[in-house]
């Protein structure tokens, strides 16, 4: 559990995916701390519900709803441009959402659709909102991985799994390539006042298995021995305030506190590579 007690009156948080699961949880706590939340989503309903649920359980009236697509690099580019005319401070960005064991399928853009937006996409709306993040220093990035990045290797030959797709091992990727994400960003970020970590939440009692009859079915078997989406959420909160990771950057956590990352995500070269690629796919330029 994270059991800092600091508030986040004055600040300016930005959740993606945060209309349900862990992601609902941590902007319900961040909320509750006194920060201004926005809920960045792709099912606009969904989110307006779970806003409304967080307002009233908070008492706090500043959490608000942005259509976000991570799976459409123009939804994200109009996300981050209405974000950028509307707030002129960003103290905390927690790139949560994601999807897991989905079939084979692509993004607006032609990536594949694990990549697309565990990845690349977080990866294009950091980029477009790290001069907003300098700006508003001392800030946070929290980039939400998983313990599956164990089992990742980077595919530079079949990024996109066009040759060969195991839906399985695709989440594993991803997930190794927000390690690495991490890793490299927090060298870049060096002597800004942005910080960037990465987590694992722990195996929750979420929807993101719904692509996945046996994973689903297999959740529900064994949800008594699972994290419930508020404990699941806990290290994701632990890393956007908790006062000992102020000038911590490019780790890794796990039940609040540092774990293991495997010898694939503590590459520099691979890292350096794929920030390289990532910047070539997605057309931009991130020196």
């Amino acid at each position: 559990m994270c059991k800092s007690t600091a508030k986040l009156t004055g600040k300016v948080v930005v959740i993606t995916g945060a209309n349900t699961g862990i992601g609902k949880e941590t902007a319900k706590e961040l909320a509750r701390r006194g920060a201004r939340v926005i809920l960045a989503c792709r099912d606009m309903a969904k989110a307006e519900t779970a806003a409304g649920e967080i307002r009233t359980n908070t008492g706090n009236q500043q959490v608000v709803v942005k259509k976000l697509d991570l799976a459409d690099t123009k939804s994200i580019r109009e996300f981050a441009e209405n974000l950028l005319k509307e707030e002129k401070e960003l103290h905390i960005l927690i790139n949560n959402a994601g999807v897991m064991i989905c079939p084979y399928s692509k993004t607006a853009d032609g990536f594949e659709m694990q990549l697309g937006v565990n990845h690349l996409g977080h990866f294009l709306l950091t980029f477009l909102l790290i001069d907003r993040l300098k700006q508003s220093a001392p800030a946070r990035i929290v980039v939400v991985s998983s313990r599956a990045h164990h089992a990742g290797k980077i595919r530079f030959h079949d990024l996109q799994g066009e040759k060969s797709y195991n839906r399985l091992l695709a989440y594993c990727h991803s997930k190794l390539a927000n390690i690495l994400f991490t890793r490299e960003l927090a060298r870049r970020l060096q002597g800004t006042g942005v910080t960037v970590n990465a987590l694992h939440p722990g195996t929750v009692t979420t929807e993101l298995v719904r692509h996945s009859y046996i994973a689903a079915f297999l959740w529900k078997i064994f949800s008594i021995f699972l994290k419930t989406p508020y404990e699941g959420a806990q290290t994701s909160v632990y890393c956007a305030v908790a006062e000992e990771l102020e000038s911590v950057s490019g780790k890794y956590f796990s039940d609040c506190m540092p774990a293991y990352v495997s010898s694939r995500g503590r590459n520099d070269e691979t890292a350096q590579k794929l920030w390289q690629v990532s910047c070539e796919v997605l057309g931009i330029q991130w020196d």
